[in-house]
């Protein structure tokens, strides 16, 4: 199990543990708390039984490697955060999880004006908040001019209103939003849609947690019950939800700081489902009975970012970057001294691909790959041709120096529990250590402050992509940058690029598909040029669960995809309890799969699965 933390896309590596910004211990007596019991092999009974929940409960326990950052939709970028909301609250619109197109969520229809500066969106009236409370357009309308006029408010998703010019609710069941000019991702606005009647008494919508009164009310397909920092997450199905219930009866999820300790707690029948497998966990798995294993294309990135010099929007520059990476043809040079090849075969195990663009190749609309003439192949030689050029040349020791003098050593953020940035990293240390520069690996439990702090060099990263890539684009413009130094903004690692940014607002604004791809194409080209965030692989999403505790469960995409961290909530919410009748291959009218999840997760031990930020620099957004 991979406990890299994830920016979900926010989401980081967005793994349930991305930003950014997503994602620790085992505790034994935790079990019994969580309403969990399981048996333990032993020579009368070789085979562990089945966790049973207490009082009948058919319950769904998901054991998770990252820390949620923030329970508040607000603040939230991690994948696990981002995928909680995802089961409390309605968006707008949804993803249907076949082929990714834009579904109704609390609308059911939008439609633009002939100048498309306009967009009316029919809110259903059968949705209702968890506390009786009709869920209106007024909300929807109160959410955005909140995140339009409160800069704590915009934190996680103000990129999506940054265009907006005026918000209003004509009636319970129309919203109107009016734009300062055209904009592309009308139809895929990933923001949560809060009650105002719970959200209007925040005073402080930037340290607002939202994690003290529960249940939660919300109108999704799940409610938010209980949790306990670093230990657990604890939802019930919301009989109420419009488009059905879920069919287990609880959904926990639960922190696991060690992935060998969730991949065994898989084997004993303790929790349901895992992500972020390793190849010698999946292997294991794989001959083992009640245990199946998802292999399918994800949605991640895998990178290598540097510190392009932190700055906030102030001007005023911060941390300690090394001065050697400001200069684009080091930061090239970096790129060819990556054997792509090998890490697929030798840390992912083919469990991967070739990272080339800043989009998967899952997104094929918007997958970009450099020309032949462009590629930044793998060549030490002409990496070390470059760094010549480039004025850091090998000084009597071998060793590569830095203007000042000093030999340049390149400190890189990792993550302590993901096994493959440990991996990369001692590859690293050879090919770069070849070319006379050192490494030294920074392995932390918490990423977070050295990385907002711009005291790092080099860091692993990564996110989940959504199905519109604007999200993940937006994070590299001028504008993501923190106001101040003392701020946070939604920047990922203080890229600030105005050509990029020139190409950020055009593509925004084109409607028409191909156009649009075509001018996202060009900004992973700036990306790619640039050398800011080198895309190492695109992983596989790996990950395992027991069919008999889990009769079925929707992936998506259908035909080849992911089960956990979603475009939605699908997998959970259509998640079959063994034993069951019932099946989740029925589809309703909008023609998504229809089924009910629910799930336990028990944490253990000292792990943090509450962080009270918004980034985690290695794993999914939503």
């Amino acid at each position: 199990m991979n406990t890299q933390d994830q920016h979900d896309r926010r989401r980081p590596r967005l793994r349930l543990g991305t930003g950014t910004r997503l994602p620790r211990l085992i505790a034994a007596a935790g079990a019994a708390a969580l309403t969990l019991t399981a048996g333990l092999a032993t020579p009368l009974n070789p085979a562990p039984q089945q966790a049973q929940a207490k009082e009948g409960k058919k319950v769904l326990t998901v054991a998770v490697a990252q820390s949620v950052d923030s329970l508040s939709p607000f603040l939230a970028s991690r994948l696990v955060s981002t995928s909680i909301h995802r089961l409390m609250y309605e968006y707008l619109t949804n993803y249907d999880p076949a082929d990714n197109h834009a579904i109704p969520g609390l609308a059911t229809k939008w439609e633009p004006s002939a100048d498309k500066l306009t967009w009316t969106y029919t809110i259903r009236s059968n949705s209702k908040w968890s506390d009786g409370q009709q869920a209106t357009a007024e909300d929807a309308a109160w959410t955005f001019n909140k995140m339009m006029t409160d800069e704590g408010a915009a934190t996680a998703n103000g990129s999506f209103v940054a265009n907006f010019k005026k918000v209003t609710a004509p009636s319970a069941t129309k919203l109107v939003i009016e734009l300062k000019k055209p904009q592309a991702t009308m139809a895929a606005l990933d923001v949560p849609i809060v009650p105002q009647h719970v959200w209007e008494k925040v005073q402080d919508f930037s340290k607002f947690n939202n994690d003290k009164n529960f249940p939660i009310v919300g109108n999704g397909p799940f409610i938010l019950t209980d949790y306990k920092a670093d230990s657990y997450v604890r939802l019930k199905p919301n009989k109420g939800f419009w488009r059905g219930a879920p069919k287990f009866d609880e959904l926990v999820f639960k922190y696991y700081k060690d992935g060998d300790a969730a991949v065994a707690a898989l084997q004993k029948g303790e929790v349901s489902f895992v992500s972020g497998l390793t190849p010698a966990q999946s292997a294991a798995l794989r001959s083992q009975q009640n245990i199946k294993v998802n292999d399918a294309p994800g949605r991640r990135f895998y990178a290598l970012a540097t510190n392009p010099g932190a700055q906030a929007k102030d001007g005023k520059h911060f941390g300690d970057g090394a001065e050697s990476l400001l200069n684009q043809k080091v930061r090239q040079a970096l790129f060819m001294t990556i054997d792509r090849e090998t890490l697929i075969d030798k840390v992912f195990q083919g469990h991967a691909v070739e990272g080339e663009g800043y989009i998967p190749p899952r997104f094929s609309t918007y997958f970009w790959k450099p020309s032949a003439s462009q590629q930044l192949s793998y060549d030490p030689t002409k990496a070390a041709q470059l760094l010549d050029q480039a004025g850091y040349k090998k000084n009597g020791d071998g060793k590569r120096v830095e203007k000042n003098g000093k030999p340049i050593n390149y400190r890189i953020l990792c993550h302590a529990t993901d096994p493959n940035d440990k991996a990369v990293g001692q590859y690293l240390k050879e090919w770069f250590g070849k070319l006379g520069i050192g490494v030294t690996l920074n392995c932390l439990d918490n990423v977070t402050d050295p990385w907002l702090a711009g005291t790092y060099d080099l860091a692993f990263d990564g996110w989940s992509v959504n199905p519109d890539p604007d999200f993940v684009l937006s994070i590299h413009t001028c504008a993501a940058l923190p106001a101040t130094a003392k701020d946070t903004g939604a920047t990922d690692n203080f890229i600030c690029d105005k050509k990029y940014d020139e190409l950020y607002d055009q593509q925004l604004a084109e409607y028409d598909t191909a156009k649009r791809a075509d001018i996202v194409k060009q900004m992973e080209s700036r990306l790619y040029d640039t050398g800011y965030m080198n895309v190492m692989a695109y992983p596989n999403a790996v990950e395992a669960y027991r069919t008999d505790q889990i009769k079925s469960i929707e992936t998506m995409p259908k035909a080849a995809g992911n089960i956990y961290g979603q475009d939605g909530y699908w997998s959970w919410w259509s998640a079959v309890p063994a034993g069951s009748g019932e099946s989740s291959d029925g589809s309703s009218s909008t023609g998504v799969i229809i089924g009910i999840v629910a799930g336990v997760v028990v944490l253990a031990g000292a792990g943090v699965f509450f962080a009270v930020r918004r980034r985690s620099t290695a794993e999914d957004r939503e």
